[in-house]
């Protein structure tokens, strides 16, 4: 009944997206090649301009892995509300996008949204992202490690910035690793 809940939430917070969209803005262009292999795996949220259900969240991490049929199973992890709150989770599937060069995705969420996902900027080292919607009503700044420097920071913000988001509406998101007890971040077992 709570992962209803949770499900319903999530699809209303997302219905809004039409009301938050900057129609005056041209889409943003994803990079123009992913390595997927290398994309894979964990990714930690440093600040995003969240969903509702992101908004008072912790820990929060993302987990991708590339299934055999071409697909990408997704795992995100976090905590609502504080960092001893329990663990909640929301799997996806995604899609990527012909003619992309992996840099633009379709996210299936509870088998009634199509989410668009594009990886606005890469880090040639693949270890950190910008993951954003030409709506720009969501973005995700994500890292391989749970903090990152400020200097790196202030880039990838200023690289939101650039992408015509409102940075003001950006939330860093608290990251507390290792957890002090209780489970790990997700990994490739995850996905289902």
């Amino acid at each position: 009944m709570r992962r209803l809940g949770m499900a319903v939430a999530l699809i209303a917070a997302l219905g809004l997206t039409a009301c938050r969209t900057r129609a005056s803005e041209p889409p943003i262009p994803p990079v123009s090649h992913v390595d997927l292999a290398r994309y894979m795996g964990r990714w930690y949220v440093i600040a995003a301009i969240p969903t509702r259900i992101e908004r008072d969240d912790y820990d929060p991490v993302e987990h991708y892995r590339l299934e055999p049929d071409g697909s990408i199973c997704t795992v995100f992890r976090f905590r609502d509300g504080s960092f001893d709150a329990p663990l909640r989770t929301v799997h996806s599937t995604a899609t990527v996008v012909a003619g992309s060069g992996s840099g633009e995705w379709r996210v299936h969420l509870f088998a009634l949204l199509r989410l668009q996902y594009l990886v606005g900027w890469l880090a040639p080292e693949y270890s950190e992202v910008i993951v954003a919607r030409d709506a720009r009503d969501y973005v995700w700044l994500m890292a391989r490690t749970p903090q990152v420097s400020s200097r790196a920071y202030a880039a990838m913000v200023r690289r939101v910035a650039a992408m015509g988001y409102d940075v003001r509406e950006l939330r860093r998101s608290p990251q507390r690793w290792p957890e002090p007890q209780g489970p790990r971040p997700p990994d490739a077992g995850d996905c289902g």
